[in-house]
């Protein structure tokens, strides 16, 4: 039997790109989506050509009773959830001064709550087949790279970070823990907003000078939930091509 996949917020983006990478690969795929309903159904019909299982679930990660439902359906369809990939996440940008304590609360809720919701779940599962893997996908922005316009989001990764670590030692010796930290990433959501000037800002930053692609971060996902990678615990690693903050 296939090993099953969660990856949440998995519609698009990086999210997507790990579905594509994974299922081609011939694990089983479950594609969650909050509201971007026609493109999980769209990427759901485009893996269907590797003859996996595949389902696709609409759930907000936040959201304590959609989060044991989704995995109600799991475990009744697929079995239960073998490997969790906590890929969903928000990101509210605004000047200090206009930053609303509500966008600040969702932040939180789904960036680092949805992790926390969604692990809880998924422990039952993985301490009974005594085997599993976790990866949160963090970013750079929680590390030593900061955006002041992003404060909301810079905090819900540097927690999820803590949640990471945490959460390594509970699931030990049965699961690890990981978390990948991208950096800038071509996706719709990370680029569509940055005029010529700021992108060729953060370019300089980067020592490779160039963007990365959702498929590397997405190859990232397959080597950590290998076997291969059986030792790699409790840490967090980064994919920016060398970035290096340089406010």
């Amino acid at each position: 039997m296939n090993k099953v996949v969660l990856v949440t917020g998995s519609a698009k983006g990086i999210g997507a790109a790990i579905i594509k990478e994974l299922a081609s690969c011939g694990y089983d795929c479950v594609i969650n989506y909050h509201t971007s309903e026609s493109e999980a159904y769209a990427l759901n019909e485009e893996i269907k050509k590797y003859n996996i299982r595949s389902l696709v679930i609409k759930c907000d990660v936040s959201n304590e009773e959609e989060v044991d439902n989704m995995f109600n359906i799991i475990e009744a369809k697929l079995g239960g959830v073998d490997i969790l990939i906590n890929n969903a996440a928000v990101d509210i940008p605004n000047i200090f001064s206009h930053k609303k304590v509500e966008d600040f609360k969702l932040t939180l809720d789904v960036n680092l709550i949805g992790a926390f919701l969604t692990a809880k779940r998924a422990e039952r599962h993985i301490l009974d087949k005594k085997w599993g893997r976790i990866i949160n996908i963090s970013s750079t922005n929680g590390m030593n790279t900061y955006y002041p316009m992003g404060i909301e989001y810079d905090a819900s990764k540097a927690a999820l970070n803590s949640l990471t670590h945490n959460l390594a030692i509970e699931f030990a010796p049965y699961a690890t823990v990981n978390a990948i930290a991208p950096g800038l990433i071509n996706t719709e959501n990370e680029i569509k907003d940055y005029d010529e000037e700021f992108m060729q800002m953060e370019l300089d930053k980067i020592l490779v000078r160039r963007i990365g692609e959702a498929s590397e971060v997405a190859k990232l996902v397959k080597f950590l939930i290998s076997d291969d990678a059986s030792y790699i615990n409790n840490t967090i690693i980064r994919i920016d091509g060398g970035q290096y903050n340089s406010i």
